[in-house]
């Protein structure tokens, strides 16, 4: 065998493995779910520190009123919203922003002093779409083409008390598990039929979601109506309770979990908890209020908007270590951002900026105008691109480069 024909075979056997690597190497910025792959609002990219003075919209597309994120794999992205009593579930092409596919259902908009609309993000996993609406339907679809594979309609089927605000908590996968923030300490589905498997009570849910915890007898860490709640998914067992009683329930930011600490906050103010056999407080800070956008950690800072809607808010950074505010920066309002590594990306009144994760000062990197409106909903970033909505249901997609 001739030294040419084994450089060759051997040259055939890299490219196939390129070829089997490169979709995997392409979606490793994929945004699956809310608040990321990791539950902690981080992104694994990097964002280039030479960024044009203006990004370019790639496109624009019109999803219906709500607060849904995104969630991307791959070049499918998927949000909510809602039109004249209908809710929509949208499959985009990221690329383009032409529908997919969609799934519509009857479901009120629910304007409450606010616009209303769908407030969870769709669950992508394993090559299905899991949603949760206001109401309680819950929907298992197929991401290839929008086929439904399973629903369900909590409410009809239990008669869950909603909680003022309906339900707004995104679902969680935990192996076969569909986690759902409905019901005081939450309820979990089969993730492959919709089967209840326990679901311990029907009183007013919170709105956060479940975020994974790994704590002694623990799975997650739910963010409930009344308390701050340690769940073990596989029973829904409360193994842990910490009290967190708020103005009207309100209870919505995501914990963020710190090893074996956990970090809660409302419009009551912030703890950061060490989980023992008990929580214990390590600190509490009143000054630092989460309405219902967590913040996100980045090298033992955290930095977040602090405020409610109805009060004035601030940019913040605040040490992880003392719960001391380092810095503040005026002029926000009730957005919400995510991290990218070094980098922090903040969507607020219609204009997208981007800081450096820098505990010395505010260090801004970009500033742009992207639309107008009321913009609660977090931005994201996944595969080079970056995400922005309102509440009207503008959506835009920017690019990171020219």
């Amino acid at each position: 065998m001739s030294a040419f024909y084994l450089f060759n075979l051997q040259m055939n056997r890299i490219g196939l493995v390129l070829a089997l690597l490169l979709p995997i190497l392409a979606n490793a910025g994929d945004w699956p779910n809310w608040r990321g792959p990791n539950y902690d609002g981080v992104s694994r990219e990097r964002l280039p520190d030479d960024l044009p003075e203006k990004l370019p919209v790639l496109w624009r597309a019109q999803v219906g009123i709500g607060f849904s994120s995104v969630s991307v794999a791959g070049n499918r992205v998927l949000t909510m919203g809602n039109r004249k009593g209908t809710d929509t579930i949208h499959c985009l092409d990221a690329r383009t922003g032409e529908t997919i596919w969609r799934h519509d259902y009857p479901c009120e908009l629910d304007p409450r002093y606010y616009e209303g609309g769908p407030s969870a993000t769709p669950t992508i996993h394993e090559g299905s779409v899991y949603t949760l609406s206001k109401k309680g339907h819950v929907f298992c679809l197929r991401l290839a083409n929008g086929e439904v594979d399973w629903q369900r309609q909590l409410t009809k089927d239990y008669g869950f008390e909603l909680p003022e605000w309906s339900f707004a908590s995104s679902p969680v996968i935990d192996g076969d598990l569909l986690l759902l923030n409905v019901g005081r300490e939450g309820t979990a589905l089969s993730r492959h039929n919709g089967k209840t498997l326990w679901k311990p009570s029907l009183q007013t849910a919170g709105y956060a979601s479940f975020v994974p915890f790994a704590h002694r007898d623990s799975t997650h860490v739910l963010f409930s109506a009344k308390a701050l709640l340690g769940i073990n998914a596989v029973d829904g067992k409360v193994t842990w309770s910490h009290p967190r009683p708020s103005s009207r329930d309100v209870n919505a930011a995501d914990p963020i979990v710190i090893g074996d600490r956990v970090l809660v906050s409302s419009s009551k103010g912030t703890e950061l908890l060490e989980i023992g056999k008990e929580p214990n407080p390590i600190w509490n800070q009143r000054g630092l209020r989460w309405y219902f956008n967590a913040g996100v950690l980045v090298d033992q800072h955290l930095y977040s908007i602090s405020g409610t809607t109805h009060r004035p808010t601030q940019l913040v950074c605040t040490s992880l270590a003392t719960g001391e505010k380092i810095w503040s920066e005026d002029g926000f309002g009730s957005g919400a951002l995510m991290a990218a590594r070094d980098k922090l990306i903040l969507f607020d009144k219609g204009t997208l900026t981007i800081f450096k994760a820098n505990p010395d000062k505010f260090d801004l990197v970009h500033r742009q105008q992207i639309m107008t409106g009321k913009c609660w909903t977090v931005p994201i970033l996944a595969n080079g691109r970056v995400y922005c909505r309102n509440a009207a249901g503008d959506l835009a997609c920017l690019a990171l480069r020219e």
